[in-house]
């Protein structure tokens, strides 16, 4: 039974990484891209399988609400 202990999570933990390489391998993405530092200072994924309509972006949420006790102060 002790045994059993030991080798349970180290043969979960392989069957994992092997789905991981599995996965990764077959991601069909022969170009991975890189990061380029544009004129603003920040950077932009350059190259790459994602597209910009890969990408779910929520919707700006607009200013909080102030505070009762904020709202005071001023």
């Amino acid at each position: 039974m002790t045994r059993m202990r030991v080798l349970a999570p180290l043969l979960a933990a392989a069957a994992l990484a092997a789905v991981a390489v599995a996965t990764v391998r077959d991601a069909g993405c022969d170009d991975p891209g890189y990061l380029a530092q544009g004129a603003d200072g920040g950077y932009e994924l350059v190259g790459g399988c994602v597209a910009a309509g890969d990408l779910l972006v929520a919707e700006p949420s607009g200013p909080a609400p102030a505070d009762a006790e904020d709202a005071g102060k001023g």
